[in-house]
């Protein structure tokens, strides 16, 4: 039995039972039952998570625009203790970890079940703090700084020595990024300036955009929660490799390659590009947005239903998410290819992937409609639930047991804002199998679509 205990925006620093030991582990002190109880009647803000686990997780409500300052040296008390706090951001919830100690980044491998190859981005809260962690700092450096952060942009630097090979996920290089949020960029300096921090998430599970989202997954492993509230973009940072800029013995600046995007994100790669001239994508991500969809894709197990060509039979075979090699060669994925030495978070694994089997319906809005309404049906007469994800302009259109909106295409801020909570609602309606429209716009479409993309496995219907 685990114990979340929500503490309100009050002045003056609470006492809690964490107080003295942040990294609470012992079963025998979580919560008593008689004392839940007794906490209960008396504070119903205080809620009961039945499932595995031995940390009493505290979440304390914050003003995102104004933290209480004493809510933010609690958290960075746990941090410098060497624990864990999840914490608001502007793009999604991060779970903080001290950046420079190797058994802190460990612990946040051991939370998330995360692959400890899987580098970690480093937060921090003044342009000076990059000197210490990054062995070159290319001037393109400055030049983006200035344009984006704080900001939803991530920079790879070569490390310095200082920074734990835990943190890099084994590699020679950082991932850096100043966050524009005043609770984040509050506790970054009073924990000391680095903060190693992934999503606030089990790994693989869609990113979290609420406090609710973190309790799901982490309640129990974790032992402080900052709540802010919803976040305000709802995708992770724009990743950019500045590690290929390199200072000659001369003081030259040379780059070896052009400087690539590793995740797009909500700065684009045309951003960028206006700041410090050429920037080019990194092969990966060439399966990952709508226009290289093409090719007419039905065959995935278990997702398209007996009326699919070629799927007679087969719509029961294989596990949820089962992997089709015609429909990773159409679409460009190559998992033993440029991902298999991930240089930044999410260029590896699957991400961002709902409990359901999910498919993106791709081509012209009518047909797309007409094809998920008409695998809705037939699910529907195999007692299959299914979820839509799609639009507001044609959120009326669908006839399922789930539909929801995440947002309009003329907004398309809104769309990358709701994304992942969506998702994350079809796992709570119990959605057996979920369809979702494509987004190909110029600007944040893309980084819709690569969400999207591994959320579905890289399973596309073109219609």
């Amino acid at each position: 039995m685990i114990c979340v205990i929500i503490i309100p925006m009050i002045a003056g620093r609470e006492k809690n039972i964490q107080e003295n030991n942040p990294q609470i582990a012992e079963s025998d002190i979580c919560c008593p039952v008689d004392r839940e109880k007794n906490n209960q009647e008396n504070n119903p803000q205080i809620a009961e998570y039945d499932k595995p686990g031995h940390v009493i997780t505290e979440i304390r409500k914050i003003d995102p625009r104004d933290p209480d300052f004493d809510h933010i040296r609690a958290a960075a008390d746990v941090l410098k203790a060497g624990g864990l706090v999840a914490f608001p951001t502007e793009t999604v919830y991060g779970l903080g970890a001290d950046a420079l100690r190797s058994e802190a980044a460990r612990k946040i491998y051991a939370a998330k079940g995360r692959p400890s190859d899987n580098p970690l981005i480093i937060h921090i809260a003044d342009f000076d703090a990059l000197y210490r962690i990054a062995r070159e700092i290319p001037p393109q450096t400055r030049l983006l700084a200035d344009a984006f952060w704080p900001g939803p942009l991530t920079m790879i630097f070569r490390k310095s020595e200082i920074v734990p090979y835990e943190t890099t996920g084994g590699l020679d290089t950082v991932a850096v990024r100043m966050p524009d949020h005043p609770a984040a960029l509050a506790l970054i300096r009073e924990s000391g300036g680095y903060i190693a921090a992934p999503s606030a998430n089990t790994s693989g599970r869609p990113s979290p955009t609420l406090a609710e989202h973190v309790a799901e997954d982490l309640a129990g492993k974790i032992p402080l929660i900052l709540d802010g509230g919803t976040v305000g973009i709802g995708i992770e940072s724009t990743i950019i490799d500045l590690s290929c800029i390199t200072q000659t013995a001369d003081g030259a600046w040379v780059a070896d390659e052009t400087p690539l995007v590793l995740r797009p994100g909500y700065i684009t790669r045309e951003m960028l590009a206006e700041v410090i001239g050429a920037v080019g994508d990194d092969p990966g991500l060439a399966g990952d947005t709508d226009r290289e969809l093409t090719g007419a894709v039905g065959n995935s197990p278990g997702l398209t239903g007996d009326t699919d060509k070629g799927t007679a039979g087969a719509a029961d075979n294989g596990p949820a998410g089962a992997a089709d090699p015609e429909l990773r060669e159409i679409v460009g994925f190559d998992p033993a290819g440029a991902a298999a030495y991930p240089k930044a978070p999410g260029m590896k694994y699957r991400h961002y992937a709902p409990k359901a089997e999910m498919l993106i319906v791709s081509g012209a809005g009518e047909a797309v409609i007409r094809r998920i309404n008409t695998m809705a049906a037939e699910n529907r007469r195999r007692g299959i639930k299914t979820g839509v994800i799609c639009t507001e302009e044609t959120e009326r259109r669908y006839q399922a047991e789930f539909v929801r909106s995440i947002g309009s295409r003329a907004d398309e801020d809104s769309i990358a804002r709701h994304l992942f909570a969506v998702l994350r609602e079809m796992d709570a309606l119990g959605a057996d199998r979920i369809y979702s429209e494509s987004f190909s716009s110029l600007r944040i479409g893309t980084a819709v679509m690569n969400r999207l993309m591994k959320a579905a496995g890289h399973h596309v219907l073109h219609v």
